[in-house]
């Protein structure tokens, strides 16, 4: 069985074993469960408080920070100081802390935490760590209601989402996100740019840097912990994007390509980036530089208008940096699997190792309905080179709004693409899971099978569809090969024959042994 374990205060899932093989514990996103109408408890609320801020309880339940001390984890960090943040997060990476301090202070890790999320419970995004998943959710103009995309973000941080976006557009963003940051265990992120251009009337020629600013401010009051800037869809890149076979893609990419064409100017988020900068440091928001230009098909893989705004992302990057600002950067889109390697190589050259968050990439576009699969191989093959954060893609990408099950099949995609990942970085401790699993199985200990997958509920389904009754779950075979053809089964009849023959071997040396002694000592006739 399953059940959920604090170390210290931090939260695992644990796996408890048959016989006297020893639990195992897994890294667990799902929070501590609340009534979605009072939120979860602030976790984080005296952290933030000793930090130096004057810690207010609002009816949002938010916590306000005036200036003055450390905020950032990142100005913390460069400090030489280790926060509780910090220690949360090396628990649960089986790290020492010192290495979680000195992977944020060189930029090439973030642990995002608006000090008015409290709720959050501290987890860490960088190549040395665990490759992570974030999952997208949110209201559209045409479907889905607050309550709706509540369930999503549990449903999904009960499957093992790490962070989860709120994409919401529509008339009802705010209220939307309310309720997700006051329900969620995992940080937060948005594009304000959509909430932005609702403010405009849904025209990207009538927004401005000030309705841009004053969107951010009021989302960074609710909590979000990072949010995508597209402030490196400059004017200049705009016509590059024309001869592509799928042009711009991105929504916010497109949104910023249209403002600047429209207007004959650079786009305003690129000239207002160091106010942005104040703006994050104050509440400790993370950027995730939006790839407002990313390919949306394989003919426009790394192609110059992709590697041209990759160029200014790595600029921003350091201009962050400079005012104590944690940033990671976006990445593709659609890309085959002979060009995912140079992503990554040229994003960490460019940003000296700031995290890459990449989307799948997919890395064909024949399968609409299965890009969930199209994309997890791309996104194995991405945080092997040294992705740290994976954004899933569901089986309605390119057709519609995610619904519950979209969202479960988008996630348990993504875990097996992120664990696959760990694997071939050899993460400590990654492959313990798979070979408790495999020991599981190959001694046909079915439960602990069932209990140690990614999705027990369905692994289980799958057996008892042929097998339903309890004898089943000790039988040393499946439906699959029977009790006659079961290569496991045969492998251990092989297993008990060696072993035999090993024993009557030892028996004839023994024998044999004894009789070479009676010669040697006279004693034979």
């Amino acid at each position: 069985m399953r059940k959920k374990v604090y170390v210290h205060g931090v939260p695992f899932a644990e796996v408890e074993l048959s016989g006297d093989n020893p639990p195992v514990r897994l890294y667990d996103t799902s929070g501590p469960g609340s009534d979605p109408a009072e939120g979860l408890p602030g976790l984080r609320r005296e952290w933030i408080a000793a930090r130096g801020g004057k810690v207010e309880q609002h009816s949002g339940g938010k916590v306000e920070q005036p200036g003055g001390g450390k905020v950032t984890q990142l100005a913390c960090a460069r400090a030489g100081i280790v926060t509780p943040e910090m220690e949360f997060v090396a628990i649960r990476e089986a790290m020492d802390a010192e290495v979680v301090r000195a992977e944020i202070a060189a930029g090439r890790a973030v642990l995002p935490a608006n000090v008015n999320h409290p709720e959050s419970e501290p987890m860490i995004i960088g190549s040395r760590f665990l490759v992570k998943v974030n999952a997208n959710i949110g209201t559209s103009a045409v479907s889905s209601s607050v309550a709706e995309e509540v369930d999503k973000l549990t449903w999904a941080t009960r499957w093992g989402a790490d962070t989860v976006m709120d994409l919401s557009t529509g008339k009802r963003i705010h209220e939307t996100r309310e309720a997700i940051l006051r329900n969620s265990p995992v940080p937060i992120g948005t594009v304000p740019l959509y909430q932005a251009l609702e403010k405009a009337g849904g025209d990207p020629v009538k927004l401005t840097w000030e309705m841009f600013r004053d969107t951010v401010i009021e989302q960074a009051e609710q909590g979000v912990d990072y949010m995508t800037v597209h402030a490196g869809v400059r004017l200049a890149y705009v016509p590059l994007s024309v001869g592509r076979v799928t042009g711009i893609v991105s929504r916010g990419g497109s949104i910023m390509a249209a403002w600047c064409l429209a207007h004959h100017r650079e786009n305003f988020l690129y000239e207002n980036f160091a106010e942005l900068c104040e703006i994050f440091a104050r509440y400790d928001i993370t950027f995730s530089l939006g790839d407002g230009l990313r390919p949306g098909s394989i003919a426009d893989a790394n192609d110059e208008a992709q590697f041209a705004e990759l160029r200014t992302l790595g600029e921003l990057t350091h201009v962050a940096w400079e005012h104590d600002v944690q940033v990671m950067v976006e990445g593709p889109g659609h890309v085959p699997m002979h060009k995912i390697k140079e992503n990554v190589d040229l994003q960490q050259e460019l940003s000296d190792g700031a995290p890459f968050y990449t989307l799948g990439p997919l890395t064909t576009d024949v399968a609409p309905a299965y890009d969930h699969i199209t994309s997890a191989i791309g996104a194995a093959m991405i945080g092997m080179f040294g992705t740290a954060m994976l954004c899933y893609v569901t089986p309605k990408e390119h057709l519609g709004l995610p619904d519950r099950d979209d969202v479960k099949a988008g996630v348990i995609a993504y875990k097996i693409a992120a664990h696959a990942a760990d694997l071939a970085k050899g993460h400590p401790g990654a492959q313990d899971w798979d070979d408790a699993l495999s020991k599981a199985r190959f001694e046909f200990r079915w439960e602990d099978q069932f209990n140690l997958s990614l999705d027990p509920e369905t692994a289980r389904s799958y057996h008892d569809a042929t097998l339903p009754a309890e004898p089943a779950k000790t039988a040393h075979f499946c439906s699959m090969c029977g009790p006659k053809f079961c290569s496991m089964r045969i492998s251990h009849d092989l297993k008990a024959y060696a072993e035999q023959g090993m024993r009557d071997k030892s028996e004839e040396f023994r024998a044999a042994g004894g009789a070479v002694y009676q010669i040697a000592s006279g004693q034979s006739s």
